[in-house]
């Protein structure tokens, strides 16, 4: 009885481990965007002059800037971003890419299954969308713009190893937010990262695809539970 006691009292303490592996980190990332958006909105409302250097509506401006043309024409979005205050626009886009690639950054480290995480991963991440946005506003719409870039990466011959698939899709979201940083769609990247987060996180704790015994991967997958190969 004391064997089975204790079995219990082990098994309670696992299940409360990994709630609380869980649960953590997830009101700390939510604390961590609602400060920065409370913050943003606070801001914005305490000092409306500075709404023309926050990069917010820049996917309206695009959208409504003739896009049927092959060269499309300046955007207002555009406009601000290549006129004298290019440079406070850039840096607090730089500064909201890097504010939201953080979090992702985290999740990375949670849902490591390795002791070792590599740090010039990390670090490329977190770079990353930071330079993306500085390109995005660079090029914008300007198809010669984009062709010499591509020719400048190809000069280059960039290349970076990845130690697992999985972190393809950081690279992805990393990217992702930078573009949306850059082209004044602030809003729209933040959503990115959220739900990259938010899912990665799910994800890990249901530890969906990692075993298929479960009642539902057997009827999904028509495989019996006592076999180990199709």
């Amino acid at each position: 009885m004391r064997l089975n006691a204790t079995r219990r009292v082990l098994t309670r303490g696992g299940v409360m481990r990994r709630s609380a592996s869980f649960l953590i980190p997830m009101t700390l990332i939510t604390m961590y965007y609602a400060f920065w958006a409370g913050l943003m909105m606070f801001l914005l409302r305490k000092f409306p002059a500075i709404q023309d250097f926050f990069p917010i509506g820049g996917i309206g401006d695009l959208a409504s800037a003739g896009g049927g043309e092959f060269e499309a024409i300046y955007s207002s979005a555009e406009e601000i971003i290549r006129g004298p205050d290019a440079a406070f626009r850039l840096a607090f886009a730089s500064l909201g890419a890097g504010i939201l690639i953080i979090p992702v950054s985290w999740v990375y480290f949670i849902t490591s299954r390795s002791k070792e995480v590599s740090q010039s991963f990390v670090q490329t991440i977190i770079i990353m969308p930071i330079v993306v946005t500085g390109i995005s506003m660079i090029v914008m719409n300007s198809l010669a713009l984009a062709f010499s870039l591509a020719g400048i990466v190809a000069a280059v011959r960039f290349r970076f190893t990845l130690d697992q698939p999985s972190q393809a899709m950081y690279i992805f979201a990393a990217i992702s937010i930078g573009l949306g940083s850059g082209i004044g769609a602030l809003g729209v990247a933040m959503v990115i990262s959220m739900a990259f987060v938010y899912a990665n996180m799910i994800i890990w704790k249901l530890e969906y695809g990692k075993t298929l015994s479960g009642t539902f991967f057997s009827m999904l997958t028509r495989r019996d539970r006592a076999e180990d190969d199709y």
